[in-house]
């Protein structure tokens, strides 16, 4: 009886063994010189191509079953599939008899069981709460669960869990334009570390405040762990007033915040602004985000004036006090690296909205979720706090804070420093001469400072964002009014 086996679904007979033992044989017959054939090596690549395009066969069954070591750790020769040695025969008698197959266990499940196996899981996860987060959290622990595997990726947003941040740690940092207080947030939709720069230092005195009160985090001032310790507490950040060698007062869980008006205490100035490499760190005058950093950072630093009340006749300030919400999402949420190829683009014609549709992008894939999730962890925006005011020129950004559930009582808009310049000379151009209006001022919190950008390549990109994305900023004469 001929011997036959089965392999990936297709009967074999042991004249098929035999010739694909001899093609995927390394050591090929018929080697009189000594030199190896320069063909021993496409023999089973032509091979595993041939078997990869039928439809029973994919590509990696190459590895899984023409060569079974290759991939295996523990056997000889893995990852090298030129010292795996090809089965002998042995003639006993009349019959022949062939060494067992090595057989190839592949450690990975099918992608489709995989898909499976992860649905039913997300499907029991209301029910079972197998994956809910431990009661007691150390600093060790991550917050949340891991963020997504590529099957769950793959599914729709309605799939992903709730969103859920946590301010992670908080810390003064001084700036040119005061102190800061840096919040680093977590969160279960991305392994990014999102930032809140919050400017408010009538958090730096001990003494209750009068006027307005605190833009503190409430996950940061909770209780993480029924084990923690003020040293805990103060490490990450959960204290009052200034932390000092001889100050060190560990905060408590924020109580619910009384509602707020704006009759005599404006609302917080908040800035959304995401991450550029190009324009914070290396001072790129492509576009203007490392002077909008640093411009908002200085503008929300103001301090607030304060109508005269019954009890003080006078005009009084308060400090200025707001956020930045700083997203780490590059390039208008495509990247870094494609941003520098929509670069290269742009120095071929095209605008930056044409740039990022070409290399297959939308013209702006930013998200505002999580920013409006670290705003109500924050008490800004939210009906049981503040309402805030927006520093932007960017519709779709308010919109999206809006329906994000944040209330916005008021749009302040974000000039170019170097329009706000020619802005100013055009309008003095018939008065009497005055100290020119430098573009230049003190130091700031970018690599830009507190200078301003400028050139033919910043208005091509302020024009764009005016022309094709509907921003909110009056255009201005740059000698580029044929460009549209």
């Amino acid at each position: 009886m001929p011997f036959h086996t089965e392999l990936n679904g297709i009967d074999l007979g042991m004249s098929e063994l035999d010739l694909l033992d001899f093609l995927t044989s390394p050591d090929l017959p018929v080697a009189k010189h000594g030199l190896k054939r320069r063909d021993a090596d496409l023999d089973p690549l032509m091979l595993a191509a041939v078997y990869s395009s039928g439809p029973q066969v994919t590509r990696n069954h190459y590895a899984h079953d023409f060569f079974p070591a290759v991939g295996d750790p523990r056997a000889e020769g893995a990852y090298d599939w030129t010292k795996w040695q090809p089965e002998t025969t042995s003639t006993v008698g009349q019959k022949q008899q062939r060494r067992p197959r090595l057989k190839y266990v592949s450690r990975q499940e099918p992608r489709s069981q995989r898909i499976k196996r992860e649905g039913t899981a997300l499907d029991e996860e209301p029910k079972t709460e197998k994956h809910a987060p431990a009661a007691t959290e150390t600093s060790v622990q991550p917050p949340f669960p891991a963020p997504a595997t590529s099957a769950l990726a793959a599914s729709p947003e309605s799939a992903k869990p709730p969103l859920q941040v946590k301010c992670m740690a908080r810390t003064r940092v001084p700036t040119p334009h005061g102190p800061v207080f840096l919040h680093i947030y977590h969160n279960n939709h991305d392994s990014k570390e999102h930032l809140a720069i919050v400017v408010d230092p009538a958090q730096l005195s001990e003494t209750s405040q009068t006027f307005a009160p605190p833009i503190r985090s409430q996950s940061l001032d909770a209780v993480w762990s029924e084990d923690e310790t003020e040293m805990d507490r103060i490490t990450r950040g959960a204290y009052v007033g200034r932390l000092s060698q001889h100050s060190q007062i560990p905060s408590t869980p924020s109580q619910a915040k009384p509602t707020i008006t704006t009759d005599s205490i404006p609302s917080p100035l908040i800035r959304v602004h995401s991450e550029c490499f190009t324009g914070e760190t290396i001072g790129s005058m492509r576009c203007d985000c490392g002077e909008q950093l640093d411009e908002a950072i200085r503008l929300i630093s103001q301090p607030i004036a304060l109508p005269p009340t019954s009890a003080t006749a006078d005009m009084t300030t308060i400090p200025g006090r707001g956020a930045v919400v700083y997203l780490r999402q590059e390039g208008r949420g495509i990247g870094l690296l494609s941003k520098i190829r929509a670069y290269n683009l742009q120095d071929l014609g095209h605008d930056t909205v044409t740039a990022n549709l070409m290399l297959g992008h939308g013209a702006d894939e930013r998200g505002y979720e999580i920013a409006a999730a670290i705003l109500h962890d924050l008490g800004l925006g939210s009906e049981t706090g503040e309402g805030v005011r927006v520093l932007t020129n960017n519709p779709d950004k308010m919109q999206a804070l809006t329906k994000e559930g944040i209330i916005v009582v008021e749009r302040v808009p974000m000039v170019p420093r170097s329009w706000a310049c020619r802005q100013h000379d055009a309008a003095h151009a018939n008065k009497p001469a005055e100290p020119e209006m430098s573009p230049k001022r003190s130091a700031g919190a970018t690599m830009i400072g507190g200078g301003a950008v400028y050139g033919e390549d910043l208005d091509k990109y302020l024009r764009t964002k005016v022309l094709r994305m509907g921003h909110m900023l009056p255009l201005i004469a740059t000698g580029d009014e044929d460009e549209d």
